[in-house]
């Protein structure tokens, strides 16, 4: 059952899906179909055996939506893993007011950062394509959803943490965020960022990386942003894996220690009744951000 996360959302069902897909690529229209997930923002609803609708339940997402559109086709021949290719781009209509999009469907499943087959190997994976992803040119770029001044996040984290006190251990927690507000800033150009690598957007095979998704909120920033896969994704013994790999330095250790606790921080209040994927998965980052051994040093 498909739970109400937003005020005003869109009622998306499989009829209004399979009108858009009759109305603006008819050659489509006879594939079943079927729902699959429901992010935060994105509903996906799988079309036939390897095609995918990606739609906004609230209109605020039409943004990521345009966003992906452009730099999906523009990213993807610089990448090594896979990632959603757009097949067809739809329009708002009469029936539904937001763009929406026809992509591929990328095999694979969600990484549980607990039962990983091979975490080296997937921080390894993890690691090239966060690399790749930085050494792309970012002229013309929008800047990332996340990436910017964490002290811009300082009041609702501390506002967050301070609703969770029966979960973590906020104080602790707080100590970490003040760390991380109080490392060095990056100095450097922005790079290209993915802003948002949690496990619901990362999908692996056999163990290894097998593709990556939700390039809504990608741009330019701070590239210890991505570093947040070390919290969401990997565990304790293999995040040195990461680091050595992405040549992170304390700064950006520490940097990216907030932006993982700044995602999860906002995100599990939030969501905590409304999206028990999320608010699972914001738990667990704030957890292992509690260990010794997500320190900096």
């Amino acid at each position: 059952m498909k739970r109400r996360m937003h005020p005003n959302e869109i009622n998306l069902d499989t009829e209004l899906v399979r009108g858009l897909v009759s109305r603006q690529f008819p050659a489509w229209e006879e594939l079943p179909i079927e729902f699959v997930a429901q992010g935060t923002v994105n509903a996906m609803y799988r079309l036939g055996d390897d095609i995918v609708v990606r739609l906004p339940f609230v209109e605020q997402g039409a943004g990521g939506i345009a966003r992906e559109a452009i730099w999906l086709p523009r990213l993807a021949p610089r990448l090594d893993a896979p990632i959603p290719a757009v097949l067809g781009i739809g329009e708002a209509d009469a029936h539904y007011p937001c763009p929406w999009l026809v992509l591929n469907w990328l095999p694979g499943s969600h990484p549980v950062p607990d039962q990983l087959d091979d975490p080296d190997g997937l921080a390894a994976d993890l690691a090239g394509f966060i690399s790749d992803l930085r050494r792309i040119d970012t002229h013309g770029a929008p800047n990332g959803y996340r990436g910017g001044s964490l002290a811009a996040l300082d009041a609702p984290v501390r506002e967050c943490l301070g609703q969770l006190v029966d979960l973590i251990d906020a104080a602790a927690l707080t100590a970490i965020w003040e760390e991380s507000l109080a490392a060095p800033a990056w100095t450097g150009p922005p790079v290209w960022l993915h802003c948002d690598l949690l496990v619901g957007n990362v999908l692996v095979a056999g163990g290894r990386l097998s593709g990556i998704l939700d390039f809504a909120t990608a741009g330019i920033g701070d590239p210890a942003c991505d570093l947040m896969a070390a919290w969401s994704i990997l565990p304790s013994d293999s995040r040195l894996v990461l680091r050595e790999a992405l040549w992170a330095d304390d700064a950006s250790w520490a940097r990216g220690r907030g932006w993982a606790l700044s995602q999860a921080a906002i995100a599990l209040p939030y969501y905590r009744d409304s999206n028990p994927f999320m608010a699972e998965s914001s738990l667990h980052i704030l957890r292992e951000l509690e260990r010794p051994d997500s320190a900096p040093g």
